[in-house]
C-alpha cells in the first residue's frame, strides 16, 4: 500500500511538473539576438509587424530578383531564431526568389511569451505585410520546418497561397509528444495541439512534404500520417541520409523543390 501511494505521488508530480512546464519545453526560444549584418546578404532588411498592440516583432526580408518571382515565406523550427535559417535559404535565394524569415515571440529577441494563439497572429500578420507589399497571394509559397510546418499549415487552411512546402513535419504536437512521453496522458494535458493533420485536408493549394528517414526527432512516420491526410495535389519526398530539418543540404532535395515552387507560383 505504501509503495502504491508513494508512486501515485510521484506520478502525479511528474505530470504536474510537465503540465506546468510544457511550453518551456515546446517553446525554449533563444535568448540570442540575431544581426542582420552577420548573415552576408545584400538587400536583407528588417521588418517590424505588431500582432498586439504593445508587441512588436523582427523579422528579416529579401525582396525577390524580379517583382513577378515568388516570395518564400519561412516559419523555422522551435529552437534558434531567424539567423541560423539564412544559410539553408540560400538556395531558395540564389533561384531568385524572395525570402521573409519569421520571427516569432519569444524568439531572436522579440518580446512576448509563444504560444499556439500567440505564433498564429504572429503568421498573421507577416503574411499582411507580404501583402502590403504588393505581393499577391498566387506569388506566395509558405516553407514551414519542424514546429513552423504546423504554422504554415494553419495560415494554408486559413488563407490562399501558391504552394505549401514542410520539411520535418509532425502530424500533430500531440502525436509527437504522447509517443515521447508514452507514460503521461499527454493528449490531455496539452495546452497546444497544433493538430496539423486535422487542418491539412482543408488546404487547396500544392503541398510538397520532405522527411528524412534518420529524423530522430520528428521521425518520418509522422510526416508520412500528415501526407496520407492531405488532400491533392501533394508529393513527398523521403530523403534516406536525412536527419532533422537538413534536408536542404543535399542537392537533389534541393532541386525537387526548386521544381515544386517553379511548377506552382507564377514568374517562378
Amino acid at each position: 500500500m505504501t509503495f502504491f501511494v508513494i508512486a501515485s505521488v510521484f506520478y502525479v508530480t511528474l505530470a504536474g511538473g510537465m503540465f506546468i512546464m510544457q511550453r518551456k519545453l515546446l517553446y525554449p526560444g533563444s535568448g540570442l539576438t540575431p544581426q542582420i549584418e552577420q548573415a552576408g546578404l545584400d538587400s536583407l532588411t528588417e521588418v517590424f509587424t505588431f500582432p498586439e498592440p504593445d508587441l512588436r516583432l523582427t523579422h528579416w526580408f529579401h525582396p525577390p530578383q524580379n517583382e513577378d518571382h515568388p516570395v518564400i515565406v519561412m516559419f523555422h523550427g522551435n529552437a534558434g531564431h531567424i539567423g541560423d535559417r539564412v544559410p539553408k535559404m540560400r538556395p531558395l535565394l540564389q533561384a531568385g526568389f524572395g525570402l521573409f524569415l519569421t520571427g516569432y515571440r519569444g524568439y531572436g529577441g522579440n518580446p512576448g511569451q509563444p504560444s499556439e494563439d500567440g505564433l498564429s497572429a504572429d503568421a498573421r500578420t507577416v503574411l499582411d505585410w507580404v501583402q502590403s507589399q504588393g505581393v499577391e497571394a498566387e506569388r506566395i509559397v509558405l516553407y514551414g520546418e519542424s514546429l513552423g510546418t504546423a504554422v504554415a499549415v494553419k495560415m494554408a487552411e486559413e488563407r490562399d497561397v501558391a504552394a505549401v512546402v514542410l520539411e520535418a513535419p509532425p502530424s500533430s504536437v500531440a502525436d509527437v509528444a504522447q509517443s515521447l512521453y508514452w507514460f503521461l496522458p499527454v493528449r490531455m494535458l496539452l495546452l497546444d495541439h497544433w493538430n496539423s493533420r486535422e487542418r491539412v485536408e482543408r488546404i487547396g493549394a500544392p503541398l510538397m512534404i520532405l522527411h528524412g528517414e534518420r529524423d530522430r526527432v520528428v521521425p518520418a512516420r509522422f510526416g508520412q500520417r500528415l501526407f496520407e491526410a492531405a488532400a491533392n495535389p501533394k508529393e513527398l519526398l523521403l530523403w534516406p541520409q536525412g536527419e532533422h530539418t537538413n534536408l536542404l543540404e543535399y542537392a537533389p532535395v534541393v532541386e525537387r523543390v526548386l521544381g515544386f515552387i517553379r511548377r506552382h507560383a507564377p514568374g517562378a
